[in-house]
């Protein structure tokens, strides 16, 4: 029996949501294509890839090229990673008073090593007062544009940093916190602490709290709301290849049964909108069809499709070329639950987080740590 949750919509400041359902950043991933895609199949917020700061204040090409969306785009989000107070509250201003986002998220949860070693992403709410003043001049310098946070459980589980971190966060002016139930050793391995989620949700009470982690199905969300109490849900690699997830998430939380079962002739489709998608994104056919790519794996995971055929996918060089090896499956094989629902993308194994040199001595800065950080974001090549 399928359990249903009755959720009001919810509301990020001034931005009120038909569905209660965050679509989060992900590198490579959630360019405007991907966004577009998922709004086609369902209602949400559609975050952008995570930027750098510092990229966006100097106007990388790549950078601006980034934060750009589609005019169907009409709630426009972006989310920025950034180490240093001013060069964030910077950015923030840029996105601001050119009118180019309606709502900014601020990256407190990646975990990866590049990231990681700067004092960046799920690193730095253990210095306190960094995390603080961060947040605080970025929503000050918002104004009427929500900031919101997404963060992880912390460094590890001697390093535990979300309680404080959402009660500053809270007092700071942001719109929403969002956590991750994991913490950055973890990394995506293992099983995400919804109760930790749970008691963010008692922590933290004058605004919305989301929940993420994972989240691979409808069924999955409700029973992260009905478990936790949270008032959304924040949803990664449960998309990866089922841009459709996002229909099946508005059902549910509209207390509908309805779920979007495609056959393999639908996923071929899906998939090939996509890379149309990706074309009109780049503006070039064959950097689109190389982007493509690394997509095949996760959409037609779970069907019969011979292994030949997924090399063949996974070296496309035209979308003539796409339609040719679309056009020799079968699209009469209908979806079969088992091997296509469940965990996507690759969850890895718990590791040591890559951090700067005496991090976890202090939850203070010391000066030549503060030094580092405005000195290692200088480097752009991660945005």
């Amino acid at each position: 029996m399928t359990t249903t949750v009755s959720t009001p919509a919810l509301s990020i400041g001034p931005i009120a949501l038909d569905s209660p359902v965050v679509l989060a950043p992900m590198a490579g991933i959630t360019n405007t294509a991907f966004r577009r895609l998922c709004r086609e199949y369902g209602a949400g917020l559609y975050v952008s890839e995570m930027i750098t700061s510092r990229a966006l204040v100097e106007r990388t090409p790549e950078t601006m090229r980034l934060i750009s969306h589609h005019p169907s785009e009409s709630l426009r989000s972006v989310q920025l990673y950034g180490v240093d107070p001013k060069t964030v509250e910077a950015a923030v201003g840029i996105l601001v008073d050119e009118d180019r986002a309606d709502h900014i998220d601020l990256n407190f949860g990646c975990p990866v090593p590049k990231v990681t070693r700067r004092g960046g992403g799920s690193a730095l709410p253990w210095k306190r007062d960094l995390f603080g003043a961060i947040v605080r001049r970025a929503a000050r310098r918002a104004g009427d544009i929500p900031v919101t946070v997404k963060m992880r459980i912390g460094i590890d589980e001697s390093h535990v940093t979300y309680l404080d971190a959402g009660r500053i966060a809270e007092d700071a002016g942001v719109a929403a916190v969002a956590l991750h139930g994991r913490t950055a050793a973890q990394h995506y391995s293992g099983k995400a602490d919804w109760t930790a989620i749970a008691k963010l949700k008692e922590a933290v009470t004058s605004i919305p709290v989301l929940g993420n982690g994972d989240i691979w199905q409808a069924e999955d969300a409700l029973r992260m709301v009905d478990e936790t109490g949270v008032d959304g849900v924040v949803v990664g690699r449960g998309c990866l290849g089922r841009p459709w997830l996002f229909g099946d998430l508005a059902a549910a939380f509209a207390g509908s049964d309805t779920r979007f079962r495609p056959g393999l002739g639908q996923v071929a489709d899906a998939f090939r909108r996509h890379a149309e998608l990706l074309v009109e994104f780049f503006g070039e056919e064959d950097r689109a069809c190389r982007d493509i790519r690394k997509h095949v794996a996760w959409y037609f995971k779970g069907y019969p499709v011979g292994g030949d055929a997924r090399r063949e996918l996974a070296a496309v060089e035209s979308l003539a070329h796409m339609d040719e090896l679309l056009g020799r499956l079968d699209r009469d094989i209908p979806y079969v639950a088992e091997g296509i629902e469940g965990q996507r993308g690759r969850a890895g194994s718990p590791r040591t987080p890559a951090l700067p040199d005496g991090w976890l001595d202090s939850p203070e800065l010391t000066p030549a740590q503060r030094e580092a950080l405005i000195e290692d974001e200088s480097d752009t090549r991660g945005g």
